[in-house]
């Protein structure tokens, strides 16, 4: 019997995963409401001085020189940043949902609508989106398509509106900025399709980008043509 096929194999790696599992909770909720706690002071302070000029600004680049001296990397002024922003979108502590990571609320404090966070933290949960795929998903505008464009929609709305399906291809590369023909479209997801394929090595195989059949020759101004990707 292999190792891998051992019950006290696999006992004992289950009880390593899991014990790993609750350490990473145990760290990421510490880290959490240590940021809070540190965001929280930040404000305040701010708050206090908030009759001098550039008074939070230049707190923030000394705070990060301290902190970064007696404790090294994580606490410079951009992170301080995220940190404040995460205490004053997230005021209420308890609130706090230790399923999601620190990167994860950094780009949700980003946010300019409590709706719009609402949305994304309850996605993240149910669909168990690392921070990536939260990032891909609010770049691709999910809460827009999902929630604020069927808000926008009344009696009046066209028919072709109503069924009309948006494609997302974000994964593919473009220029978002310029308008893509249909042909780079074609080139970009079939490259894609190509890499994947490629990945999975022996037993796979991309023959070609296109081959074109004819199968109407009897008139040339009626012949057809049929792609087939492989």
């Amino acid at each position: 019997m292999e190792l891998t096929q051992n019950n006290l194999f696999s006992a004992i790696k289950e009880v390593i995963i899991q014990s790993r599992l609750r350490v990473f909770r145990a760290a990421n909720s510490a880290l959490l409401e240590s940021y809070w706690q540190i965001g929280k002071l930040i404000v305040e302070d701010e708050l206090q001085g908030k009759s001098r000029a550039d008074y939070g600004k230049g707190t923030l680049k000394v705070l990060s020189k301290h902190l970064t001296v007696e404790f090294g990397k994580g606490f410079d002024e951009s992170n301080l940043r995220n940190i404040r922003a995460f205490y004053k979108v997230f005021p209420i502590r308890d609130a706090l949902r230790h399923e999601l990571s620190w990167t994860h609320y950094r780009l949700l404090s980003r946010l300019e609508s409590e709706e719009k966070r609402k949305f994304y933290i309850n996605e993240v949960i149910a669909s168990n989106w690392n921070s990536r795929a939260l990032e891909r998903q609010i770049n691709s505008l999910s809460f827009e398509r999902t929630i604020a464009e069927p808000q926008k929609k009344d009696s009046k709305t066209s028919i072709q509106n109503y069924i009309k399906d948006p494609y997302i291809f974000e994964f593919l590369g473009l220029n978002g900025v310029e308008k893509n023909t249909e042909r780079n479209l074609e080139s970009a997801i079939i490259t894609h399709i190509q890499k994947f394929l490629l990945e999975f090595g022996k037993g796979f195989a991309f023959v070609a980008r296109q081959q074109y059949i004819v199968t109407d020759t009897s008139d040339f101004s009626s012949i057809s043509f049929s792609t087939i990707i492989f």
